[in-house]
């Protein structure tokens, strides 16, 4: 009885092989199945019920939620101006770590990828990743500690009759920079790294001085790079809000009204989470344009 039904469950498993094997559609059907239901059920069904409940209201007394469709949630949002500050100040803040990340990593990834000996290029681009393996927590309390009074920015900046930034709004585009700089510096390296090094002989055979073969031969080949570094630090900034709150001081982003609204006022939390859902949607059809998204 035993042989049987192996002999029957061996026949089944070869019939079903090679169904798979003569349907290849079927199997890439099978093999999709799973991570593109967690992409709808999860991820598409949370955003659908984050803008849905956007269109909810409160009850003013109870702070119970009242499911009555009402736009009055985003019309709140762009009359009020402290709701119109913030929401300037986050893609602003976003747009400044963006450019700092942008400046500081293109000349850290040619070193990586044309100046350092070969022997010494994977060494360089895991000590640039290697903040990345630490705590987002103990890096941010980190710098809480070098940008306090007394801290190590007023120890450096001391002799030259300055003191450092203190907390607020340049302390957190700081940290942002740093936090999110192995994101703009990884694809710029790829990028450089294939430079074919015959463009740049051929043009400096023809007479073209370094900044002009920068300008026209390697910022057009790494420009998607560059832009396809931007929507990570773009996207990881303009939502980040625990940074913010440790070493932003007084300063104020979507993320923390979208934190401070949740047991409060939640259609308004949600209805704030959808305006960085928008803006980096159409900061990716930007992007698109420059042709990042194929470089990611």
């Amino acid at each position: 009885m035993a042989v049987a039904s192996e002999a029957v469950g061996r026949g089944t498993v070869r019939r079903l092989a090679g169904a798979l094997h003569r349907h290849p559609r079927l199997r890439l059907s099978l093999l999709l199945t799973a991570p593109l239901l967690w992409l709808a059920v999860l991820y598409l069904g949370s955003l659908a019920v984050l803008f849905v409940s956007a269109f909810w209201t409160t009850n003013s007394f109870t702070s119970e939620v009242v499911k009555v469709w009402s736009t009055d949630n985003f019309r709140e949002l762009f009359t009020t101006p402290v709701f119109r500050q913030v929401i300037l100040r986050s893609v602003g803040v976003a747009l400044a770590v963006t450019a700092l990340c942008a400046v500081i990593a293109f000349p850290l990834a040619f070193y990586t990828a044309r100046v350092a000996k070969p022997k010494w290029r994977p060494l360089l681009v895991v000590a640039i990743l290697t903040p990345l393996w630490a705590s987002y927590l103990v890096k941010v309390y980190a710098w809480r500690l070098i940008l306090s009074e007394g801290g190590l920015a007023d120890w450096m900046l001391k002799p030259f009759g300055l003191s450092g930034p203190g907390f607020g709004l340049p302390a957190a585009v700081l940290t942002l920079t740093y936090l999110w700089l192995p994101y703009m510096v990884l694809p710029i390296h790829t990028a450089l790294e294939q430079l074919p090094a015959n463009l740049l002989d051929a043009s400096a055979d023809l007479g073209a001085r370094a900044w002009r073969t920068f300008r026209s031969v390697v910022l057009p080949m790494v420009l998607p790079s560059v832009a396809a570094g931007s929507i990570f630090t773009f996207s990881l900034s303009l939502g980040d809000y625990i940074t913010v709150q440790i070493v932003g001081g007084k300063t104020q982003l979507i993320g923390n009204l979208v934190y401070s609204n949740i047991e409060l006022n939640l259609p308004m939390a949600a209805a704030l989470g959808t305006v960085p859902v928008v803006v980096i949607v159409l900061y990716l059809l930007a992007m698109r344009r420059t042709g990042a998204l194929s470089s990611l």
